[in-house]
Order: C-alpha cells, then structure tokens, then sequence
C-alpha cells in the first residue's frame, strides 16, 4: 500500500480484465485458463438483446466457473435503467468480485446502483461492501464529471476509458497513435491517484486484436501515462497486458539496488547519493520502494492464481 495526496492508494493488481460474452459457454468455460488477473462476464455489448434473459441465466454459475483460475470476477451489466436492476439481480451472488459498470456520466448514478447492491449484500448474506465497482467513462460528459464520479462511493475500485465510444461522442474514428486519448486517460490518471482508485486503460484501441505489435505499443503508451492495468477483449492481449505492467527486472535491480544504497546514506547523514551516474534523493527512493511494492503485490496474485488452478485440476 502507498499513499498518494493523503489517501491509501488501492494495492490490488489488475493488470488484465479480460471481456467476455457470458452468453457464450465455450469461452466461459475456458476463462479460467487465460492468465488474465481479472474475468469481465459481458451482460451488455457482446450479448444481443434476443440473449440477455439467457445470458443473466447463467451468470452465477458462469460466476464461479470463470474465479476457478483465482481471477477477480465482474459482470459488466446494462446501463438502461430496465436492464439495469435484472443485471444486478443476476449478477450479485458469492464469488463476484465486482460490478463493472459501463457509461457513466454522474456520481449520482454511481451512488444509485450501489445501494442496489448493499440491498443485495443484506439478501444474500455478502459481507458489506464486498462487491467492489470498476467504473467505465465513455462520454466527454463524463470525463469531465470525473471527481464526482470515482469520489461517489467507497466500492469504486478502479476506472477505465471506453475508447470506441468516447471516439464516437467526438465525432472520429480512433487514430493509430491515440492522439484524442491523452487527454481524457490523463484526467482519469489524475484523479483516481489522488483518490486512491485504479486508472486503467492503453493510449488506443482494443477492436483490433489481430495486431498484438500495435496494442503493446499502445499499453506501453498506457502504462506511461500512469495506468495500472487495462481491459481486452481476446485471450492473446492478456499476456501483453501482464508483461507491459509489470516491473521489468532490470529496473527491479538497479531499485533494489537504490532502496538500499539510500538507506545507507540516510545513516551516513546523507538525503541524496549517487547510483550508476544518477542521483538518488528522496523522491526517487520513494519511486523504488513503489516499484519493489509492486512487483511483491504481483507475486502474490500469480501465486494466488497458480495455487486456485492446481487445486481447480486436481478436483
């Protein structure tokens, strides 16, 4: 855990949320397979109208299906307010992790559904403010009501960008370099690490997931701004999306490294010293430790996922 403008950042690592259509059983079926940290059921987007009785269903058993690899799951419900509450209805059961709430434009609305889901905590025995809320902005409207958004409930957890849809509002098409994103992406960075949420998302599209080159480029670009994680759509994205944000060993040394030369200095009588050429003060010590929290958090989640799959395979 770290601290950021006051508030305890949110150490959960989430570097991949994989969506998938949970009207479709062969890719429920597989999820848990994936590697991705977390599992987005769709109950919105990827399922036709003609579907989605069927499709609310079967998620609570697609539910438990999907968390047999140790991911955090979500369902990714409607936000037309007749679909809204047969979503919820559906998708609050044991072993959700979150809600994954799409096109929001007001913190009322935020607050609105989740005392829907306190009401349902109560019914069905969830421990008070387990199921958290993974907050989707898809409108200029709500970037710019972006405080009052993520500072709405205590549930919301992480934030992310819907790239196709905010192209839309805007009246283009999403640029191979993701020009029209920084801005939008820059605002969600800011805030939510100054109210301790997750900013997730990659500096371009998800649709074309063919291109693996361009979409880690466009993590990169991501990761760069200050996001922790983002969402995809294909099972080949989640591996990029793992590697792209997470520490990479050689910046892991040289803050190792750092971490302890500083201490040193600190003991020394000094509050800055120099490593391989580069002066390390303070702010810069601070940068090390974060990464070294990081890169432990990281260690926990593959090892929770590879011992909830052993146990998945030895059933």
């Amino acid at each position: 855990m770290s601290t950021s403008g006051g508030k305890v950042m949110n150490a959960r690592v989430q570097r991949s949320m994989l969506i998938l259509p949970v009207n479709n059983p062969h890719f429920v079926e597989k999820a848990y397979l994936r590697g991705a940290d977390a599992i987005v059921l769709d109950l919105e987007d990827a399922v036709p109208p003609r579907e989605k009785d069927f499709a609310r269903s079967v998620v609570r058993d697609a539910i438990l299906m999907a968390g047999r690899g140790g991911a955090d799951v979500f369902v990714r419900i409607n936000n037309d307010p007749e679909m809204l509450d047969p979503d919820l209805e559906a998708a609050v059961h044991p072993g959700l992790h979150g809600i994954f709430l799409p096109k929001v434009e007001t913190g009322n609305h935020v607050t609105s559904v989740a005392e829907r889901i306190s009401k349902l905590e109560n019914e069905r025995r969830i421990e008070s403010g387990h199921v958290k809320l993974s907050l989707h902005i898809e409108s200029p409207r709500g970037v710019l009501r972006i405080q009052e958004i993520v500072t709405a409930s205590p549930r919301a957890e992480s934030t992310s960008l819907g790239v196709d849809d905010y192209c839309l509002h805007l009246g283009i098409e999403p640029s191979e370099d993701g020009t029209e994103l920084y801005f939008p992406l820059s605002m969600i960075v800011t805030v939510c690490k100054a109210e301790g949420l997750n900013p997730m998302g990659v500096v371009g599209t998800v649709a074309g997931f063919k291109d693996t080159v361009g979409f880690e480029q466009a993590a990169q670009r991501g990761r760069e701004l200050g996001c922790t994680g983002a969402f995809c759509i294909h099972p080949k994205q989640v591996p990029i999306l793992n590697r792209v944000f997470s520490p990479v060993p050689e910046k892991m040394d040289w803050a190792r490294r750092a971490v302890q030369a500083f201490e040193q200095g600190v003991e020394q009588g000094k509050a800055a010293i120099s490593l391989d050429g580069r002066m390390v003060d303070t702010p810069i010590y601070k940068q090390a430790k974060l990464l070294i929290a990081r890169a432990a958090a990281i260690e926990e989640v593959e090892k929770r996922k590879a011992d909830s799959l052993r146990e998945t395979q030895d059933q």
